[in-house]
């Protein structure tokens, strides 16, 4: 007897209702694009807008995925679920993520209030894929109240997650490089909040002079949120509490504010522009094809085309 196959609607209902294997699939769909991909947007998009994202992003090591769990286990204390979205490297042969949310979070992996997925930076410059937003959306318009965005952390590129995210959490070690290199990696621009993790070690007070200096010199505007600079232990859950009570102050200060509406527009703004722009590059793709390609190819190696020139004969027609 074959195995039923859900209707994308059958499955966000079941999902909806709670079913963890409708969820996975769903985000699957949501990952590998297309039609479907499409359809589960189109039934999220208008159930959503109620929950709340919290981006944590930082250099490889920083302790981002212990600080993560640390997170989890305080609020499911107080019996609020949660979902974690783990942004991986991409396996260079798969296109999937390298490392699997039972390796990050083992200690949560079952707990039914808790939902972590790992997908796959697929190659993008700051490790985000355009399913991201359209996962978290997901996970928002299922009745999820809180999800973490924790990034794989892969340089200056990083502050992508600035653009995704609600709050904006940035984590640092002690002994954390010199104030030129934080500078140039923008996090001056995209941190609400910095966690010294690992603060059980020697260093703590000089990284925190660095960072409070380097805030003295930024430009915080009229903003009312001055970035907290907060020592946490993750490992032993020494400060998580004074951390979450920060991210709990910065989302009442921009929902007061109007702040986190504005940022919400521009967030759905930007992903709008990407989804265009991903759709024509695909259809430049399919252009990119046939007797006339072969032709300007042809034209432009023999010089008797520049390859401007040529792209515009190409393109013309696109929008049509």
């Amino acid at each position: 007897m074959a195995a039923r196959v859900d209707s994308v609607p059958e499955l966000f209902g079941s999902a909806c209702a709670g079913d963890r294997a409708a969820l996975a699939r769903l985000l699957s769909l949501v990952e590998r694009g297309g039609d479907q991909g499409r359809e589960v947007s189109r039934l999220a998009h208008p159930l959503s807008g109620n929950g709340y994202l919290v981006g944590l992003t930082g250099a490889p090591g920083a302790g981002k995925s212990t600080l993560t769990s640390a997170v989890i286990g305080h609020l499911r204390a107080q019996g609020i679920s949660v979902a974690v979205l783990a942004i991986d490297p991409s396996s260079p042969f798969t296109g999937g993520a390298i490392l699997g949310d039972r390796v990050r979070m083992q200690d949560h992996a079952t707990d039914p209030g808790v939902f972590i997925r790992s997908m796959a930076s697929r190659g993008h410059l700051g490790g985000l894929s355009l399913a991201t937003p359209e996962a978290a959306r997901l996970l928002d318009a299922i009745g999820r109240p809180w999800t973490l965005i924790e990034t794989v952390g892969v340089g200056q590129v990083e502050v992508e997650i600035a653009g995704k995210a609600d709050t904006t959490v940035v984590v640092v070690n002690p002994g954390w490089g010199d104030s030129v290199q934080a500078n140039k990696a923008g996090l001056m621009e995209i941190a609400d909040i910095f966690v010294i993790n690992k603060a059980d070690r020697m260093g703590v007070d000089e990284t925190r002079r660095d960072l409070e200096q380097m805030l003295e010199l930024s430009d915080l505007g009229a903003s009312a949120w001055r970035p907290p600079i907060l020592p946490v232990v993750a490992t032993t859950g020494e400060g998580v509490d004074e951390f979450w009570s920060a991210v709990l102050a910065h989302r009442a200060t921009i929902e007061a504010s109007g702040e986190l509406a504005r940022r919400r527009k521009y967030r759905l703004g930007e992903e709008l522009r990407q989804i265009v722009t991903r759709r024509l590059e695909l259809r430049a793709r399919q252009l990119a094809t046939g007797e006339k390609w072969e032709r300007l190819k042809a034209d432009v190696a023999d010089h008797l085309l520049d390859p401007w020139t040529a792209a515009d004969e190409m393109l013309d027609g696109i929008g049509g």
